[in-house]
C-alpha cells in the first residue's frame, strides 16, 4: 500500500475509534515531573514523526510492542471458570470482544483442534495487523478456525468480516450466500455461528463504555452470543485507592520501556484518560500516545447490577491483591504480581491496587 493508502487507513481508523474517545476531556500532555522519570537523552516524537524521520524497518509496530508489554487474559482461568459454573462439556467456542490483535484468540485455537474463535474490534488497523502477524503465521488448520470482525460491540451483528480473503469456512458454521454479494462484505449477521461457550472482554475494555445503558446493552449482546445450554462471560477490571488519581507506571523490557499514564481522575463522572507510551532503546525514540482512551472506571457493584439486569443468572468475583503502586512504579517485564493468584470472594477490603475477573454465568 502506498503512502496515500496508509494515510487513508489511519484517518479511517481514527474515525472508527472516535466512538470510544473523547479527546477534548483529558489532554494527554505529560507534566514536567513525569518527564523527569524518563531518559533525558531520548528525543520525543509523535507517531507521524517516526514514520517520516526513521525507516519503518527500524521502528517496531505499536501493536507488536503492545503484545509484548501487556499481560493477556489467562486461558487456564477461562477454562476453570467454565467448568466450575457450567460444566458438563469441554468449552470449544470462544469470542473475544475488543480483541485488538486477537492474540488470545489465536492462542485459544492451539489447545484443541475442535476449537473455534471469533474476534471483534473497532480498530481495523489492529485487525489487519493481526491477520498479517498472528493469524497468517499459525498455519492453515488454525487460521481456518478464526473469524475476525470489524465493528462496534454495541452493534455486533453489523460488524464486517475482515479475513474473508483467506478464510476457509469454519467447521459447523454456515453462511447464507446472497447472489452477487461479495464475501468481503459479509456481516456477522450473515453467519450462523454455534453458540459461544465463553465470551470475554479483557484489557479493561468495558471502561470504554461510559453509560449504564451502553454497558447493559453490551452485556445483552454478550449473553445472546452464548450457548443456550450454558456459557460464561468474563471481563477484567482494576481498582484500588491508587486507581483514582494521577498514576504513572513503567515496565522495562530488553528493547523498550512501556509507560502507563493515567490522567487526573474525576470522582463525580469517574472518568480518566489512559495513555500508553513506548520508549525505544535502539533506536532511541519515543512513541508517545501510541494508544489513548477515555475511560469510565466502573465499580464492582455497578458491573454486577448491569450483568444481572442484562439477564445473567449469577455473577462471581475473582480478585487478586496487587503490589502497591509505589512498589511497582518501575518494574522489569511482566513479573509484578504474576505469582499472586486470583481467588473467588464475596467481600474484599479496599487495597492500594487490585485486579479482578468478573464472571457472568448464563
Amino acid at each position: 500500500m502506498g503512502k496515500s493508502g496508509k494515510k487513508k487507513s489511519h484517518q479511517q481508523n481514527r474515525r472508527d475509534r472516535a466512538y470510544y474517545l473523547e479527546e477534548q476531556e483529558y489532554p494527554a500532555a505529560p507534566s514536567p515531573q513525569q518527564e523527569q522519570d524518563e531518559d533525558e537523552e531520548v528525543e520525543e516524537h509523535s507517531q507521524d514523526d517516526l514514520n517520516s524521520s526513521v525507516s519503518t524497518n527500524d521502528i517496531p509496530s505499536k501493536f507488536s510492542l503492545y503484545q509484548q508489554s501487556s499481560p493477556k487474559g489467562d486461558i487456564s482461568y477461562l477454562q476453570k471458570f467454565f467448568l466450575m459454573y457450567v460444566g458438563g462439556r469441554v468449552p470449544l467456542h470462544f469470542q473475544e470482544d475488543f480483541c485488538g490483535t486477537a492474540l488470545l484468540s489465536t492462542e485459544w485455537l492451539h489447545g484443541d483442534a475442535r476449537r473455534t474463535a471469533i474476534g471483534l474490534d473497532l480498530d481495523v488497523e489492529a485487525l489487519d495487523w493481526c491477520m498479517e502477524n498472528n493469524v497468517n503465521k499459525v498455519g492453515a488448520d488454525v487460521s481456518s478456525r478464526i473469524f475476525l470482525f470489524h465493528g462496534n460491540v454495541l452493534q455486533p451483528l453489523e460488524a464486517k468480516l475482515v479475513n474473508a480473503a483467506t478464510q476457509n469456512r469454519m467447521q459447523n458454521v454456515t453462511l447464507e450466500d446472497s447472489e452477487g454479494d461479495s464475501p468481503k462484505h459479509k456481516l456477522m449477521k450473515d453467519f450462523q455461528f454455534l453458540g459461544r461457550d465463553i465470551v470475554c472482554a479483557f484489557n479493561y475494555s468495558c471502561c470504554c463504555l461510559h453509560s449504564r445503558q451502553e454497558l447493559v446493552s453490551y452485556f445483552k449482546h454478550a449473553l445472546c452470543a452464548l450457548n443456550k445450554k450454558g456459557g460464561i462471560f468474563v471481563m477484567d477490571l482494576y481498582g484500588g485507592t491508587s486507581a483514582e488519581h494521577e498514576l504513572r507506571m513503567q515496565r522495562k523490557f530488553p528493547n523498550f520501556t512501556y509507560v502507563w499514564e493515567q490522567a487526573e481522575f474525576d470522582i463525580i463522572k469517574r472518568k480518566t484518560r489512559i495513555s500508553l507510551h513506548f520508549n525505544l532503546h535502539k533506536p532511541q525514540r519515543k512513541i508517545r500516545h501510541a494508544f489513548s482512551y477515555s475511560w469510565r472506571l466502573w465499580s464492582l457493584p455497578e458491573i454486577k447490577d448491569c450483568l444481572e439486569e442484562a439477564g445473567f443468572q449469577s455473577v462471581h468475583f475473582w480478585i487478586r491483591h496487587m503490589p502497591d503502586c509505589e512498589e511497582i512504579r518501575s518494574t522489569y517485564g511482566l513479573s509484578a504480581g504474576r505469582d499472586i493468584k486470583y481467588e473467588e470472594v464475596s467481600s474484599f477490603q479496599q487495597q492500594d491496587s487490585w485486579n479482578a475477573y468478573i464472571v457472568g454465568v448464563a
